[in-house]
């Protein structure tokens, strides 16, 4: 039997947070992990964006899963039960490889959670025009619609952040329950469909052999490090989970094979229901519905329900990251590495009141700001690229654990390290693909180099916040 004995310093490293994290309610249980997973690895555009590739799409989500979804799963499962800790993957990060390591991961995880905060947004203002009806989509074209609805997010976010995950885990649980009902309504819809003649393909299931062009390859990248990454994100909640070490790779295995058939379900119904080359990228699950529907009387009332099910997942999601973010500040001030400003925590609610609050300030600004100078569609995917490369750079720290890292345990086992270079070779892939678009944009090598800035920059800036925080942990320590 492989024995998992830590190293006196790796496990004093261990101890400290666990004392630390003693401060922590702990609030989640397994069905709260699982309901959780669905809600937020399950993202509703990823069924848009599969279904660019059309009839390839089965072949396709199948290979993201076998090469990249089912790898990441297993080695989530295997640090997790090595470190239960709250903080994740940063936590697993300087303990296996070093402080400097642990905080660029912490510091990327933390800008990607920024920027996907922000793109939310958007997506929920695209959203909630289908709530409105047809009549009003003209309203996600405006900066102020936009604008307001990023910032009544954040506020309520911070709010329910703020009272912690006693309230927190029934608004991720709602979001769950509601995005299966969604999927549900949408896996269905084809159904009604057909009887009506009102599908845009009348094969939507039908499998095709995939080609492997650069538009292709890109959205493989996409749906795999994109729509099939989030499980370690749930571990960066340990300190306030009931059992972490057996909870949270509970939780995967159970979440597992429903994601799976949600992606795989959802993409073929948006094919049944919108016309080619028409696919709403942002939000694709409102427009499938509209389309699929639109011969149903009763449909004028069914999809604004449906969409506002919808809305409730986008809003928990949004909860679940920043409530995520809110704690990676508060870990690094337990290391010394930020202010302890960041690690007060509310008398009462135990929460990082202080992290939240700056974490919601600078979410809105970003919000705002991304929305400046081009269109919806065009913002939503630089947004959502920028955010995907910084995530993918700690996929690749994650995934090169089992490899060279872990100094502090025995070796991983030989079927573990395989599947981690399997994991790695698709997250790499994934960030060299990623500074091109996958729509029409003013100008491709504009799209490429912001992309680029805004990932130099995010990592110059955080090596610097590195570097300046161990000098003054040095001094203070001296």
């Amino acid at each position: 039997m492989t024995s998992h004995r830590k190293t006196p310093d790796a496990a004093q490293e261990a101890g400290d947070v666990q004392s630390h994290s003693a401060e922590l309610k702990r609030e989640l249980g397994l069905w709260d992990l699982v309901l959780t997973q669905v809600m937020f690895i399950v993202g509703a555009q990823w069924v848009g964006t599969a279904a660019m590739l059309g009839h390839q799409q089965i072949v396709f989500w199948l290979l993201a899963m076998a090469l990249f979804y089912l790898p990441q799963a297993a080695v989530v499962i295997h640090l997790n039960r090595l470190m239960p800790l709250e903080g994740g993957l940063y936590q697993w990060a300087k303990i296996g490889f070093n402080d400097g390591l642990g905080f660029m991961v912490a510091w990327n995880l933390w800008v990607f959670a920024l920027i996907l905060l922000s793109s939310y947004g958007v997506v929920i203002a695209d959203t909630f025009s289908y709530v409105l009806g047809p009549q009003a989509h003209w309203i996600t074209g405006t900066k102020w619609y936009n604008g307001a609805m990023t910032g009544i997010v954040v506020a309520m976010i911070i709010l329910v952040s703020s009272f912690g995950l006693r309230i927190g885990k029934w608004v991720h649980d709602a979001g769950g329950l509601a995005h299966l009902l969604t999927f549900g309504a949408l896996v269905l819809m084809p159904l009604f469909a057909f009887t009506h003649h009102t599908v845009a393909d009348p094969r939507p299931f039908a499998a095709a052999m995939p080609k492997a062009t650069l538009l292709s390859v890109n959205i493989f990248g996409k749906m795999a490090l994109g729509a099939l990454t989030g499980f370690e994100y749930v571990a960066i909640l340990a300190g306030e989970t009931r059992d972490p070490g057996k909870a949270i790779g509970r939780s995967v295995l159970i979440a597992t094979p429903v994601i799976a058939l949600m992606f795989i379900l959802g993409t073929g119904a948006v094919l049944a229901a919108t016309p080619a080359g028409k696919i709403d990228l942002i939000a694709p699950i409102p427009q499938a519905l509209t389309y699929g529907l639109r011969s149903f009387g009763w449909a004028v009332y069914l999809v604004p329900v449906l969409t506002l099910l919808l809305l409730v997942r986008h809003v928990a999601n949004v909860n679940l990251l920043f409530a995520a973010n809110a704690r990676l500040p508060m870990v690094a001030g337990w290391d010394g590495l930020l202010p302890p400003w960041f690690t007060r925590l509310h008398p009462k609610c135990k929460t990082p009141l202080n992290s939240i609050l700056f974490v919601g300030a600078v979410t809105l600004v970003f919000g705002v700001l991304s929305l400046i100078g081009v269109g919806l569609q065009e913002a939503f995917q630089l947004l959502d690229n920028a955010a995907g490369i910084l995530y993918a750079f700690c996929y690749l720290v994650m995934f090169a654990l089992p490899l060279v890292g872990l100094r502090s345990f025995r070796r991983a086992p030989l079927w573990l390290r395989l599947a981690s270079v399997s994991g790695f070779a698709v997250t790499l892939l994934y960030i060299v693909l990623s500074i091109f678009p996958i729509i029409d944009v003013t100008s491709w090598v504009s799209f490429a180099a912001k992309i680029i800035a805004v990932v130099v920059i995010a990592n110059v800036v955080g090596a610097a916040l590195y570097l300046n925080a161990r000098d003054r942990r040095a001094a203070t320590s001296g």
